[in-house]
């Protein structure tokens, strides 16, 4: 029995997997992976934008190996060297003043943690999330999310409701200049907190991750922040894709539209941990502190992975990868877009940094089109790159985001590819 049936047979049918005939990675190295067939490939989407420096990081595996022979595990009722030590670097990172760090295992349940401590800060149910959003798979995050591909119930403990903005160039809004489009979000915000009673917080991702590598214009948040502020509603900016240098440009997404400053709450997970499993908020203490019951985490935070992030997070800074992403990610869109005018199925080449989306429609139309997304992910690979799609319910957009160290040689190398899978399908 193959290794495709075997998950067949015990992995639930919700879990996706790539391909018509998946394949299962083995090892990897740099910015490249292998198939158990030893088919090598160049990695432009790094486990979900999560191996964000390099595989197989000598500086990652080493501290990892070295913790390990020490101690695995001990959960937060011991203190933990390696957890403070990442706490303070990501303290001083965040932009919050006076922050405290609250480790958690995922994304999902960094999401879920922040949303506790907004309602709990507010005593209110209600959450205001972005239309085309995606925060994770738990119970609560799949209640807020704006995207009905990831969001299998309308059952939750939130009351939810969602926002115009997170998309520039579709909806209602599309065809205004940035200016008017920021001013007719915040119309509709502040509408809408007319028709509400208290609302806790707005989530939102700086740039939709699952919807596509989708973004607002710079400076939207900052003026949400501003209605916000008058309402005593909270920001949460969700951080677990868009934080660590990926856009480049910033080295988290809020601070492209950082007129108001930071968040009240900050999510982050993937990328810090470069495959191992941490997530975590940031929030200023009268927010964090503010729980009046007992807490801890079994997992979050534990040694081994937080020697990881600890080591990575230094390889990063040290490295200037954000620096990297900026300059070879510029590069990268600017090759992709010279190669999408000469492809009618390619709507728009948007992004920053290494976040990169392309999104295709049936030629001659704005319509979607998911089976030239999935065409076209078969070809890639078939020619040595592996990429992501995402894009709302429609999945019509490619998803390019490789790690951070990733070379000009690479970007070109993986331009090629793409474009021939583009004409291809």
């Amino acid at each position: 029995m193959s290794l495709f049936e075997r998950h067949r047979a015990v992995i639930p049918d919700w879990v996706a997997l790539y391909y018509r005939s998946p394949i299962e990675i083995t090892h990897g190295e740099g910015r490249r992976v292998w198939d158990a067939d030893g088919n090598r490939y160049l990695d432009f989407f790094g486990g979900i934008l999560t191996t964000m420096t390099a595989h197989a990081l000598p500086e990652v595996t080493r501290a990892v190996t070295e913790q390990a022979g020490r101690i695995l595990h001990s959960s937060t009722l011991y203190l933990n060297r390696p957890m403070v030590e990442l706490a303070e670097r990501i303290a001083a990172l965040s932009g919050i003043p006076d922050a405290r760090v609250f480790f958690t295992a995922s994304g999902t349940e960094a999401n879920d943690t922040a949303l506790l401590l907004a309602t709990a800060h507010r005593r209110s149910p209600q959450v205001l999330a972005m239309r085309n959003s995606y925060h994770g798979r738990s119970f609560s995050a799949v209640g807020i999310t704006g995207n009905r591909a990831w969001s299998p119930t309308g059952l939750s403990p939130l009351q939810t409701l969602y926002v115009h903005g997170g998309v520039r160039t579709r909806g209602p809004f599309a065809g205004l200049s940035d200016a008017e489009f920021i001013a007719a979000c915040v119309a509709d915000l502040e509408d809408l907190l007319g028709h509400t009673r208290e609302v806790a917080a707005l989530i939102a991702e700086p740039v939709q991750g699952v919807g596509g590598f989708t973004s607002p214009p710079d400076g939207l948040y900052a003026a949400f922040r501003e209605v916000l502020d008058r309402h005593g509603v909270l920001w949460i900016s969700d951080e677990v894709q868009t934080g660590w240098g990926r856009t480049g440009d910033h080295f988290w997404g809020w601070q492209a539209h950082a007129g108001n400053g930071p968040p009240d709450i900050l999510t982050f997970a993937k990328g810090i941990g470069n495959g191992m499993s941490v997530g975590g908020v940031v929030a200023r203490a009268e927010i964090m502190n503010g729980l009046d019951a007992n807490s801890i985490s079994t997992f979050g935070g534990s040694p081994i992975t937080m020697a990881a992030g600890l080591a990575n997070l230094s390889h990063l800074l040290e490295n200037d990868l954000q620096g990297n992403a900026r300059r070879v990610g510029g590069l990268l869109i600017e090759r992709l877009r010279a190669i999408a005018a000469t492809v009618p199925a390619v709507r728009e080449v948007r992004g920053r940094g290494l976040m990169i989306g392309v999104e295709l429609v049936r030629p001659g139309t704005d319509e979607a089109h998911p089976e030239a997304a999935a065409a076209v992910l078969e070809a890639a690979r078939e020619g040595g790159l592996l990429i992501g799609k995402g894009g709302g319910h429609d999945t019509s957009v490619l998803r390019i985001a490789p790690p951070l160290s990733l070379t000009v040689a690479e970007a070109e190398e993986g331009a090629e590819i793409l474009a021939g899978a583009l004409r291809r399908a």
